[in-house]
């Protein structure tokens, strides 16, 4: 139920309070005098930060006509942990943990991108083994984060059924997660250099059943919303963009690709081998909530390709780490039996290992687009300076222009089409 609001309510979820502005206008009349109109009220609507439409922590301050957006106000902030001054502070090898809570429906795909910043600033290069690894464990994620985004735009139209259903299969993918690093939602995948381990059989045998049963459960999906009379109502022209305003707001991703610009950084600046792969960059016409639909939906296909195509091609040797000793951990059995060995571990985890003096630039295809790494080191412990730019952050600042002149209604539904995360928001 909404709270009314008042003086000392400034944020309360979705309360109505007193009238914010009333415009007058005139009429000329024939004898050339002037009258005063109906004076014109507008109303203030608190979208957040907490209530569930939002699915985040954020807050939309609405100036209402009636039902219709006037004008809106983001607020962001509130969960900001000022993860780059933290990272400042860490070494190099405890930052991974920080790039789990940006974008948490994939975190994997930060954490690699994470560890390739540094590897690219150490001058590290890694087989192409664990470059079809971490190929393979991206895509997982990238289904992963369009299958929520998806599911959750049927739900924000009033279809639960399709949430329900299809959210078993990301349960599917935390548990390959779990076999790898044991972990599900913040992964702290993977180490400088490649990975901490060697994949089990299990992870293998888990990955071959995703493949096999997921394309039947997408397709069921598929059939429900695709070309649903009622969700295509919802979703054709709501919160369109163009080609021309994504550029101009810096838009990347699915967000891009909706409005008919085929730009994504696998293919513009490969890494991770991605070079190697044949998959097609789907796009869209008008930028609406529904091309944001498709165009993820597509890609999920697309994902499912290039990781089959990682394991047919994947290299034989090349084991799973790189040699750079500096930043990979002893075995445990010899930490646990060998001084040196304890000692190395203790310098490796706290930083003490020799790092030159640079300033790196890395992104990768995020979920939402293109996800990036600015670092400076200065041969500290720690890194000089640290950015992060997140897809999120840029991409939600034509968020009140998508909206003005649409309904409430709309406004929720091509939030959620935008995936709009507050972890990776505010950061």
């Amino acid at each position: 139920m909404a709270k009314k609001g008042n003086k000392n309510n400034k944020v309360a979820d979705t309360a109505v309070v007193e009238p914010v502005s009333k415009k007058k206008a005139t009429v000329v009349v024939e004898n050339n005098s002037e009258e005063p109109e109906e004076e014109k009220e507008y109303s203030t609507l608190n979208l957040g930060p907490t209530h569930p439409a939002t699915h985040g922590i954020f807050q939309n301050v609405l100036k209402m006509d009636g039902e219709i957006i006037h004008e809106a106000t983001p607020t962001v902030g509130y969960i900001h942990r000022a993860f780059e001054k933290l990272g400042e502070r860490r070494p190099f090898y405890q930052i991974t943990t920080l790039t789990d809570r940006l974008n948490y429906c994939s975190s994997p795909i930060n954490n690699i991108g994470w560890h390739m910043t540094v590897e690219k600033l150490i001058g590290v290069k890694v087989p192409k083994r664990i470059d079809y690894m971490r190929v393979i464990i991206m895509e997982l994620a990238r289904i992963s984060d369009h299958l929520v985004c998806n599911s959750v735009i049927g739900v924000d139209t009033g279809a639960m059924t399709g949430f329900l259903y299809i959210f078993q299969w990301r349960e599917k993918i935390y548990d390959i997660y779990e076999s790898i690093c044991g972990a599900r939602l913040t992964t702290n995948i993977g180490r400088i250099g490649g990975f901490e381990r060697e994949w089990s059989q299990k992870t293998w045998d888990l990955i071959d059943a995703f493949l096999r049963d997921y394309p039947e459960g997408l397709k069921e999906f598929s059939n429900l919303l695709e070309r649903n009379k009622i969700f295509m109502d919802r979703t054709v022209n709501c919160g369109p963009i163009s080609a021309k305003m994504a550029l101009e707001y810096s838009f990347t991703g699915p967000n891009l690709r909706a409005a008919g610009v085929d730009y994504d950084v696998r293919v513009a600046t490969p890494y991770s081998s991605y070079q190697d792969f044949n998959f097609i960059i789907p796009v869209g016409t008008s930028g609406d909530t529904y091309d944001r639909f498709m165009v993820r939906q597509e890609e999920m296909w697309q994902s499912m390709e290039i990781i089959k195509q990682a394991i047919k091609n994947m290299p034989k040797e090349g084991g799973f780490h790189a040699d750079v000793p500096e930043f990979y951990l002893p075995p445990k059995e010899e930490v646990y039996n060998n001084m040196e060995a304890l000692i190395y571990h203790f310098k490796i985890v706290m930083g003490e290992s020799d790092v030159p003096v640079g300033e790196v630039y890395h992104c990768v295809e995020g979920g939402n687009g293109e996800l990036g790494y600015y670092l400076v080191s200065d041969g500290g412990r720690t890194p000089f300076r640290l950015h992060f730019r997140r897809p999120c952050f840029i991409y939600y600042q034509a968020y009140p222009e998508m909206i003005k002149g649409s309904m409430l209604s709309d406004a929720i539904i091509t939030m959620s089409s935008m995936n709009v995360i507050a972890g990776e928001l505010d950061a």
